[in-house]
């Protein structure tokens, strides 16, 4: 009996290892790679050029809000690695989005260059935890989204933490009601603490700048891809 249980004792930590953390790896890795695939696929007559300076191209074109389980952007997010790019799909399902390592979109909010609030979740831990590093971000780090109509910049302000019901999160303007938005928001959203879903850890970020898909590509989402590339 006692080794049977120490046998199952080992096989419920290697489950536990496999499912915190190779898989995580595995997941990870292939949404990195998988993602210039998507990239291709969204405009696959992209200039590839890269810009390193800004420029005004008007009022931002904003995607059609897709059909849920549907991948319509790439998130990239440097500050989380130099390979760091995840799929963005419609909803926030657990088993038809976020278990396939997928960052959600909360339906009805805005999406990427809208005016409102752009508001995304995705695992912290297991099926690939896009959001595993969400709380190193800092203030200034640059978010990219780039969709068939081009790539929205946008900068991170701040964290913050709420219950599993606060969901004022998602309003047009975060934790307003009832007032009108005149701001281009994200927020990304996902469990904390760490293993557990006991409250939410919140990340914010207003749209900074775009640029249509013939401008080029902005030169630290070049070099991500260029990464996943080899």
């Amino acid at each position: 009996m006692g080794e049977l249980l120490i046998t199952a004792g080992v096989l419920v930590f290697l489950f536990l290892g496999w499912q915190l953390w190779l898989n995580d790896l595995i997941v990870g890795g292939q949404q990195d790679h998988s993602s210039v695939a998507l990239a291709h696929k969204l405009a696959p007559d992209a200039s590839t050029k890269v810009t390193t300076t800004a420029a005004d191209y008007g009022a931002p074109v904003v995607t059609t809000e897709p059909s849920n389980a549907t991948t319509f952007a790439i998130l990239y997010i440097p500050r989380l690695g130099t390979t760091y790019a995840r799929t963005i799909a419609e909803g926030v399902g657990t088993s038809d989005v976020l278990d396939n390592g997928w960052v959600g979109h909360y339906p009805g909010t805005a999406m990427p260059g809208q005016v409102g609030n752009f508001a995304v979740a995705g695992h912290r831990t297991t099926h690939g935890a896009p959001f595993h590093d969400l709380a190193t971000l800092q203030v200034g780090d640059k978010i990219y989204v780039y969709t068939a109509d081009g790539y929205y910049t946008y900068v991170f302000r701040g964290l913050e933490y709420v219950r599993p019901t606060g969901v004022g999160v998602l309003d047009p303007v975060p934790e307003v009601t009832g007032v009108s938005p005149t701001d281009r928001i994200m927020t990304m959203t996902s469990c904390n603490p760490m293993f557990s879903a006991s409250e939410r850890i919140i990340g914010y970020a207003s749209m900074e700048s775009w640029q249509p898909i013939s401008a080029g590509v902005p030169a630290a989402v070049a070099a991500i891809q260029l990464a996943n590339k080899g």
